[in-house]
């Protein structure tokens, strides 16, 4: 197997690395509590997604006992 004949610069190592950097998750408002949620997501605070009810928060079932 072939093998590198000198050590590469950390300068050419940082130059590769640029792109490896992280992106910011994709964090919309909820359209019914205006809370904020990641896209796609069930809301956590109100439970609902896509105009329904698929969960419910533990703050309300707790209010309601």
């Amino acid at each position: 197997m072939p093998l590198p004949k000198r050590r590469h610069s950390s300068t050419r190592q940082a130059k590769r690395r640029t792109h490896y950097k992280l992106t910011p998750p994709a964090v919309g408002e909820c359209p019914r509590c205006h809370s904020p949620r990641l896209s796609y997501h069930i809301c956590g605070t109100c439970g609902y997604y896509n105009g329904r009810q698929w969960l419910t928060p533990k703050t309300a079932a707790a209010d309601a006992e």
